[in-house]
């Protein structure tokens, strides 16, 4: 591994912004043109923003909290506030207000970042229930005239404060960044909070430089990539991608309009790197097969063609094995026919690193972009080693595992079967919470809770989370997850719970894809009226079934669904049965609809 310098995140800011000043580090859109900052107004920003927030009161050791989808003035608050030794806190701009009272509080907040009216709504509906909270900074002030002026400035406001700070003392700025120590706290990242409260995993400078100069190790991104930030910034891989390696290599960073219009952005962007959660990758691959469906019969014809000869291509590729001269001319002639679109129409026919990461993906889907050129790449990390720990390097790929472990990473299998992590990524512990500190952090291994096994050729892969695994009545251990990556492949399942603990066979709640649902039943002339309606439909039971039936057939039996519930309704992270990073709260799934689980196995 590299050694470290011992800078902090700020410190390597700097160093890069004077190196690179007058070459673009950020691009975002502005009444639908894309904007450039050059690293020299990124610096003037941050220092700006900084020198505005001391300006107001903020001190060393003092928290900030963010609340606001993926912008400039995300980075530049999160950059500002570390630079004064300060700890950044995002929360996911979808969270409720309860959730965001819980977050703002516990992590003792005393300013907030608020993108708009929405997200200041939320903070002035709990603020009698955030005593240490001074005010809040609003990036969109529209909407806010009326709003009390005690609790609101504006984010440009914090700018003036700064830049008149600046202007009275020169060397301000620098000297506050210089204060810092490798060993400070710096971002404290909450975790989903799948089984209980969300934690807040705290991180130092130290934490980021080892996993970042791992991961450009790994990666090998150089100053000519670009990468598009659409996934929250609360996440520890989207930190890694917009803020961490940007600073440390030099490459420009592209804001996505919305994450819902990530496939639109994809095309203009046209990033050299990509990360993608499984969501998007099935979101992806979804939209390829429904617009193939709809071209001609010629067309169809041609891409069931091209999709065997890449077939062939990537299964020789991923073998490891030489692809023969007549493959490779018939290759060239599905990329001109065929493939070229398709990477263009997603947007990653320039991209030379894909990566597919935050949850278990199935082989099957990064299969299907292998097959049409787009050699994805499965990672694995967790909040808690400050992202990234293993990986698919160079062109070592083998498709349902996750690679194997960047230098940073010495792990070991414990006996019981779960992942133990250690290295100078691992993160300080949990805020205000020794217990759960000391449970994973045990003789300086950091206990992964997840169950994992090494293949023949070194590659890890991940079974499933300990407490996920499944005792059928019959002592069967069953790990639901690969099952549920298996049926979530379909075009018409968009989620899938499999239960059965305790229980002598395997059943399964699903939640249909409403839209490619929807487009189905109207090429089959069946009306519906809304999702309910739909999901209660026999033709839908029936279309279903026989995707079940076509999973059943990839697993042993005993891990074959017998039965299954189509849900009535979408599962929500306002209803508190997902998290903010749409992971399902199986608890309370299973609580919530009891009595389907019940109905299933009467």
């Amino acid at each position: 591994m590299a050694e470290l310098s011992g800078k902090t995140l700020c410190q390597a800011f700097l160093e890069m912004a004077a190196r690179r000043s007058d070459q673009v580090a950020l691009r975002e859109k502005e009444f639908g043109i894309w904007q450039s900052i050059t690293w020299q107004q990124y610096r003037e920003h941050v220092t700006h923003f900084a020198l505005g927030l001391k300006a107001v009161g903020f001190s060393r050791g003092d928290h900030l909290a963010i609340i606001s989808e993926n912008c400039r003035e995300w980075i530049y608050a999160e950059l500002g506030a570390i630079a004064l030794g300060g700890v950044t806190i995002g929360v996911y701009p979808t969270s409720p207000a309860p959730e965001v009272q819980y977050v703002v509080n516990h992590a003792d907040a005393i300013f907030v970042v608020c993108e708009d009216q929405e997200q200041t709504d939320k903070i002035l509906e709990v603020w009698d229930e955030l005593p240490k909270l001074k005010k809040i900074i609003v990036i969109d002030m529209k909407g806010l005239r009326n709003y009390p002026k005690d609790n609101i400035i504006s984010f440009q406001e914090i700018e003036v404060l700064g830049r008149k700070l600046a202007a009275e003392n020169l060397g301000l700025f620098s000297s506050e960044v210089a204060q810092g120590r490798p060993e400070d706290v710096c971002i404290m990242i909450y975790t989903s909070g799948t089984t209980g409260k969300p934690k807040g995993a705290m991180i130092n400078h130290k934490n980021i430089e080892a996993t970042t100069l791992s991961t450009v190790k790994a990666i090998k991104p150089t100053v000519t990539d670009t990468v598009v930030s659409y996934l929250p910034l609360c996440h520890v891989a989207e930190k890694i991608f917009t803020l961490f390696l940007p600073i440390y290599v030099g490459f420009p960073v592209n804001f996505a309009e919305s994450i819902a219009t990530i496939q639109s952005d994809l095309r203009e962007i046209a990033p050299t790197i990509f990360l993608g959660v499984p969501r998007i990758w099935e979101k992806l691959q979804s939209s390829i097969i429904i617009n193939i469906k709809e071209t001609s019969a010629l067309q169809r014809w041609l891409y069931h063609r091209c999709m065997v000869i890449g077939r062939k291509r990537s299964e020789l590729l991923l073998a490891g094995k030489p692809v023969g001269f007549g493959l490779k001319l018939l290759d060239t002639l599905a990329y001109w026919l065929i493939f070229r679109s398709l990477q263009n129409f997603i947007g990653l026919r320039k991209a030379h690193f894909c990566f597919s990461a935050a949850a278990k993906v199935s082989p099957e889907v990064l299969r299907f972009f292998h097959d049409i050129g787009v050699r994805v790449k499965e990672g694995y990390g967790m909040t808690e080693c400050t992202g990234l720990s293993f990986i698919h390097m160079d062109d070592d790929i083998k498709l349902g595992t996750v690679g194997k472990a960047i230098d940073i990473i010495e792990f070991k299998i414990s006996d019981q079967g779960e992942l133990l992590k250690r290295g100078e990524s691992i993160f300080v512990g949990y805020y205000k919470n020794e217990e759960s500190s000391k449970a994973m952090i045990v003789d300086g291994w950091l206990h992964t809770g997840d169950v994992a096994v090494l293949d023949e050729d070194g590659h890890l892969k991940i079974v499933d989370r300990m407490k996920d695994i499944i005792i059928t009545s019959g002592g069967k251990n069953i790990a639901p997850s690969e099952i549920e990556n298996a049926l979530t492949t379909s075009l018409y399942i968009k989620e899938a719970i499999v239960v059965g603990e305790g229980r002598n066979y395997l059943a399964a709640l699903l939640q249909i894809d409403f839209d490619n649902v929807g487009k189905w039943a109207i090429d089959h002339d069946i009306p519906y009226t809304n999702f309910k309606n739909l999901s209660g439909l026999s033709q839908v039971v029936a279309l279903i079934k026989e995707e079940v039936e076509v999973v059943n057939q990839q697993f042993a039996r005993v891990e074959n669904i017998r039965r299954f519930k189509l849900l009535t309704k979408e599962l929500d992270h306002d209803d508190d049965e997902m998290t903010a990073t749409m992971k399902i709260r199986r608890a309370n799934v299973y609580k919530k609809f009891a009595a389907e689980i019940d109905e299933v196995y009467k």
